[in-house]
């Protein structure tokens, strides 16, 4: 689980790439949450969209769905920066208040059942409105949604 997660907007691979050592910092439109792990999140959003329910999917489903693609790789430091899927980025850019309501509440159960009290205290369904608007702001921008985390 990651300490320090960062969505945010970069025009390509290779400028989202670059942040892995200092992070995106101010130079990049952003949202951020603490104490999630981001490639689980992603990969459950996008199942989500892909096969829409209020129910949790199971950890094989969600396991054995595609994950996220890492533009920057984990070294020793476990820093990681991940590129969304275009789908997804297209989803979360085109979904309505309630799909995103429902997608976190759904992940709100996964993550309370997982974690239990050590669950993040960060207000998920903000942080899911926050990305959506990133990803409405990458589809017209033609850019691309990232996230690195700690």
């Amino acid at each position: 689980m990651a300490h320090d997660i960062v969505f945010f907007l970069a025009p390509d691979d290779e400028t989202a790439a670059a942040t892995r050592l200092q992070g995106p910092g101010e130079d990049f439109e952003s949202v951020t949450c603490r104490f999630i792990a981001p490639d689980s999140a992603i990969a459950e959003w996008d199942l989500y969209f892909e096969e829409p329910s209020a129910e949790v999917p199971s950890r094989e489903r969600l396991y054995g769905w595609s994950w996220p693609a890492w533009v920057a790789a984990p070294l020793n430091d476990g820093v990681e920066v991940f590129a969304l899927p275009q789908r997804l980025t297209r989803a979360l850019a085109n979904a309505s208040s309630a799909e995103l309501e429902e997608l976190a509440g759904r992940w709100i159960m996964r993550l309370r059942s997982e974690d239990g009290d050590d669950m993040t205290d960060d207000d998920l369904l903000a942080v899911l409105q926050g990305v959506a608007r990133l990803a409405a702001s990458a589809v017209s921008t033609r850019g691309g949604l990232y996230s690195w985390s700690y």
